[in-house]
């Protein structure tokens, strides 16, 4: 039996569920538990209406937004890699486009080539788009880790440099957002929240 357009649908609505399950290491910001992709996605979705001004002039919004809704949906089989994890981002690109050909697989072929392409556009981070959409996906870990006394940085024992150099892209797409994250980061040294060296 071949699958109706409206089945295959439904098929990757259902499976996209899994997605709430996918814990990441930041903690929710009162430090309750741990977030999930899912939770972290919406999070990026709304902080891109809400500070679309510090994009790029012309960035496309609706796109960012678009981007940052789909972007972790690979983490259902290729699972979150933390940021400040080196050997997990060994094969990290690999487990993605595995999960990225099943998972938008899927799709009926229109919306899966097009969800692909936003996919594949935010890895690139070559479009004033994926470069916001990017730069929230450093942004939003670093208040959810300063909200919650240190978070993921305490108990993964993360340094001073690590967290410059993770962040760093973000100033380049928008020097208020960066002056913003050197002065969090600024204050998580003075608080102890981040190791200096």
């Amino acid at each position: 039996m071949t699958l109706s357009r409206l089945e295959q649908q439904i098929a990757f609505i259902s499976e996209i569920d899994k997605l709430k399950t996918i814990l990441r290491q930041t903690p929710l910001m009162d430090n309750s538990r741990r977030e999930n992709s899912a939770e972290h996605s919406w999070h990026l979705a709304v902080m891109a209406l809400t500070l679309a001004e510090y994009a790029e002039p012309g960035t496309d919004i609706t796109r960012v937004v678009k981007m940052v809704l789909i972007h972790d949906i690979v983490e259902i089989d290729a699972g979150d890699t933390f940021a400040y994890d080196t050997q997990g981002y060994v094969d990290k690109a690999d487990r993605e486009e595995l999960a990225a050909a099943r998972i938008f697989g899927l799709l009926p072929d229109d919306i899966r080539d097009s969800i692909m392409a936003l996919w594949r556009e935010f890895e690139a981070i070559a479009t004033p788009e994926a470069r916001f959409a990017n730069a929230l996906d450093r942004l939003e870990p670093l208040i959810g880790n300063f909200a919650a006394g240190g978070g993921s940085w305490k108990k993964a024992g993360v340094n001073l440099p690590k967290v410059q150099k993770r962040m760093e892209p973000i100033g380049a797409v928008s020097p208020a957002l960066g002056e913003y994250v050197q002065h969090i980061i600024a204050q998580a040294v003075e608080r102890g929240y981040i190791l200096e060296s």
